[in-house]
């Protein structure tokens, strides 16, 4: 099931003394959160909150909300998420959000065999990096790029991948059939 309401920020810190605040972004950036008209405080969107502003500086945003009009107010709400509603976000078709794929299980395109769960999805660099809870509490972790992810499936609660050996190191993989110009061991 996906959630309705998403994480978008976290408010990190006061910015001057008219309520703006810093935020630390758990969304793309300032231009996706400028849609939003109204966030909330809780994932059950029962604590809406208007949006008069965001902003950019670095790679943090500034954001006023209705109701934050000095540094106090804005200080009692540091530590605070941020959360939108899903049917406000247009998304461009077959993407999702980060959170749409925590907890998926994670399958070989070829065979089926289930690794694990998406554990959380990083993006640390030029590409996301997916994070897997095997069976055995082990962890593996593997770059969100097109050779190794082949379908995501958030509504069937699945992902399906093209493992390389060693990319799930608990053997798991030799049940694939031989790829073209791989190396037969002796």
């Amino acid at each position: 099931m996906l959630q309705q309401y998403i994480e978008a920020a976290k408010i990190v810190t006061t910015h001057g003394i008219r309520g703006e605040m810093k935020i630390e972004f758990w969304c793309d950036d300032a231009d996706f959160l400028k849609r939003f008209k109204v966030l909330y405080f809780d994932k059950a969107g029962t604590q809406p909150v208007r949006v008069r502003s965001v902003r950019p500086i670095g790679r943090m945003g500034l954001i006023v909300l209705d109701g934050v009009e000095d540094m106090d107010a804005a200080r009692a709400l540091c530590g605070r998420i941020l959360y939108f509603d899903r049917k406000d976000a247009r998304l461009p078709k077959d993407t999702w959000f980060y959170q749409d794929l925590v907890g998926c299980q994670v399958r070989d395109a070829d065979t089926g065999h289930v690794y694990g769960t998406v554990k959380s999805v990083d993006h640390p660099g030029p590409q996301d990096i997916y994070t897997v809870a095997g069976p055995n509490g082990e962890e593996y972790r593997f770059p969100g790029v097109d050779a190794f992810l082949k379908e995501l499936n958030p509504p069937e609660g699945y992902i399906r991948v093209a493992p390389i050996p060693g990319m799930f190191d608990d053997g798991a993989y030799n049940d694939r059939p031989p790829q073209p110009n791989a190396k037969k061991e002796n």
